[in-house]
């Protein structure tokens, strides 16, 4: 048997090759740059954290001063701002020192408060109102009405099924979730925690923290009770206009 003839190869000119072998030396250039830029980059950032002592001082110090005036806040005299005005409450976390004592961040952290701007619905109560009182510089709050629950459950709302985020569009995943309580719907959701129902806890639960957005122009920058004019504290009814800006 004849073995086959093998074929003659391509011609390819010597334009074509020269422009082959200029467009892979510009590739192996720009990797190289962008390499080295990302090394730089990498190293740059290694050096920013890491701290001089004077900063671990100052973060200690600033440490201890927030539990001095987390304690110092706890033992202010009861009032009739610890009676709350309403059953529903909404708390928003603000910007405050990074610095933070540890016992101050297990307060938010436990109110599911993890990032600035975050908020949730609280069942309010005079003990509630007594521990928001210890981190009154990271927080504000307020009573919300029944536009706001609806629209931040409606446009903002996502709850939590099997450890994943899940967005509220579909009845079904309400149910699943929830149907062991008789809530089968959004508007279910809505009416529980607008009223404190019997299974507020349950829904809550299931309700991851709101994401909101800046305020529009801003908060006032200033560590003070919202009513002598800073940002903190109880805000009451008001509550409702920094969530319409939030929204």
């Amino acid at each position: 048997m004849a073995e086959e003839e093998s074929k003659p190869m391509a011609f390819i000119s010597e334009i074509v090759l020269k422009k082959r072998k200029h467009k892979e030396e510009s590739l192996a250039l720009t990797r190289k740059t962008q390499l080295e830029s990302g090394k730089s980059r990498g190293q740059k950032r290694k050096f920013d954290d890491i701290k001089r002592p004077e900063q671990f001082i100052k973060d200690f110090r600033d440490k201890e001063l927030d539990f001095i005036q987390m304690k110092q806040r706890a033992k202010k005299p009861k009032s009739a701002s610890l009676t709350p005005k309403s059953k529903l409450m909404f708390i928003v976390r603000i910007p405050g020192k990074n610095a933070m004592h540890p016992r101050t961040r297990k307060i938010l952290y436990n109110l599911k408060l993890l990032r600035n701007f975050h908020g949730v619905f609280v069942k309010a109560s005079a003990g509630l109102l007594e521990k928001l009182q210890r981190v009154e510089p990271y927080v504000t709050f307020g009573y919300p009405n029944l536009k706001n629950v609806t629209e931040l459950i409606r446009k903002k709302g996502y709850g939590m099924l099997n450890n994943q985020r899940v967005p509220l569009i579909d009845n079904n995943i309400v149910e699943q979730a929830l149907g062991k309580f008789g809530i089968l719907c959004l508007e279910d959701i809505i009416h529980e925690i607008a009223n404190v129902g019997p299974h507020f806890k349950d829904v809550n639960s299931f309700l991851g923290p709101f994401a909101l957005s800046k305020p529009k122009g801003g908060l006032q920058g200033k560590k003070a009770l919202f009513k002598d004019g800073g940002d903190t504290g109880n805000r009451e009814d008001k509550i409702n206009d920094l969530i319409d800006k939030m929204n």
